[in-house]
């Protein structure tokens, strides 16, 4: 997305809401939302604000050493030198405003916006302005995926998909021969690479108990031998190598016999039946035209694990949204590690992932929902039984 593109989505979002403008503030890297407005600036070592106001001229706010760095781009520069001036500068910049959004959330409720500092949160206070999170402007401005974008998140998912199936059968082929899950791990690298894929980690490949790690990372001195008996939980993510491609990430489960037991029979059917719980209340509140937040997704797949028993196992948030990282900057499906309020709104990717992670092995199925105009859409492979690898 260009520059002018996402500050003309900024506005957008702010003329339906009641906030007055995007103060975008930055020190020495500390805002990543900062750098993706602004693009790659090298050297910049005094504080530097944005402000982009509901309607308007744009201003960028940067000390006199570090103004020669930025271009004039889609912006007003206004210079201050001490701290005095700097005030004065803010001040004027944000004369008109009551109300601005912040990379900032009260109580650090959700970190993915939890960037600016509280000190320059009280700054602009004291000029007499509110501060508001930022956090559904960020979304709606630099977090929906345009139609290439989709199309590279549901190449990759169906390149995902593909590769777990050949996982498991890899492992079938080689049971028995001392195969491990680091093995595992590097078969699944080296599909990557043919097809075209890229990670910056992974893949979990985990057997029976360190399966109850949910982000297990298989070592030449952690890995354990895939034998006749193993469960088996595999978790990938990935993307396209061009720069705008969007992540895919799944997570599927096997074992290595004939027969799956009965308790990882049991543990898996409320594993799946809680993801299908979760995706049925997406998709029936969008029929409806009701607004979802995703804590309430997170509640949906929580209270159904709850109530079979095994609700103290499930650890972790239900999902998170998808973007140019495999953990993006939208919406989180949680109302357990965060109570995330933001809206599912069109354009935007999570995953739905539920899990239960007992002592002898872990249960999680994942897959990928893209939100359209029309509801909820999965766009990756759904598992509907446990792999068998004998």
């Amino acid at each position: 997305m260009t520059k002018a593109n996402l500050l003309s989505q900024a506005q957008e979002y702010m003329a339906q809401s009641d906030v007055d403008g995007w103060l975008v503030y930055d020190y020495r890297g500390m805002n990543p939302f900062f750098a993706q407005v602004m693009g790659p600036v090298s050297m910049i070592t005094r504080p530097a604000m944005l402000y982009v106001p509901r309607q308007g001229e744009v201003v960028l706010l940067t000390h006199h050493v570090d103004s020669g760095r930025f271009s004039q781009g889609d912006q007003r520069i206004v210079e201050y030198t001490g701290r005095d001036s700097l005030l004065v500068r803010l001040g004027e910049a944000l004369k008109g405003s009551a109300r601005v959004a912040m990379e900032y959330s009260p109580m650090a409720a959700l970190p993915r916006v939890s960037r600016v500092d509280a000190g320059a949160v009280e700054m602009v206070r004291s000029l007499g302005v509110d501060v508001v999170s930022s956090a559904d402007l960020v979304q709606y401005a630099t977090q929906r995926w345009s139609d290439e974008q989709l199309a590279s998140h549901k190449r990759a998912a169906a390149k995902l998909s593909r590769i777990v199936a050949e996982a498991f059968e890899y492992m079938g082929l080689l049971l028995g021969d001392s195969l491990t899950e680091l093995d595992v791990a590097r078969f699944i690298l080296r599909r990557f690479e043919e097809e075209g894929l890229e990670t910056p980690d992974g893949p979990v490949v985990a057997v029976d108990a360190h399966g109850s790690d949910p982000h297990y990372l298989p070592t030449e001195e952690s890995a354990f031998q895939i034998r006749p008996g193993s469960w088996v939980l595999i978790d990938m993510w990935a993307r396209e190598t061009s720069p705008d491609a969007i992540f895919a990430d799944i997570t599927w489960v096997g074992y290595a016999g004939t027969q799956v037991p009965a308790l990882q029979q049991e543990v898996f059917d409320v594993v799946t039946g809680a993801r299908n719980a979760a995706l049925g209340f997406l998709s029936n509140a969008f029929a409806r035209e009701e607004a979802v937040e995703g804590w309430e997704v997170d509640l949906v797949a929580r209270t159904y694990i709850s109530d079979r028993g095994y609700g103290e196992f499930f650890t972790h948030r239900l999902g998170h949204s998808l973007s140019l990282e495999v953990h993006g900057d939208a919406v989180n499906l949680d109302g357990w590690e965060t109570h995330d309020t933001r809206l599912l709104i069109p354009r935007i990717g999570v995953t739905i992932e539920p899990g239960v992670y007992l002592p002898e092995f872990g249960m999680r199925s994942e897959i990928d929902v893209y939100i359209s105009e029309d509801g909820p859409q999965v766009t990756s492979s759904i598992q509907r039984q446990v792999v068998l690898l004998g």
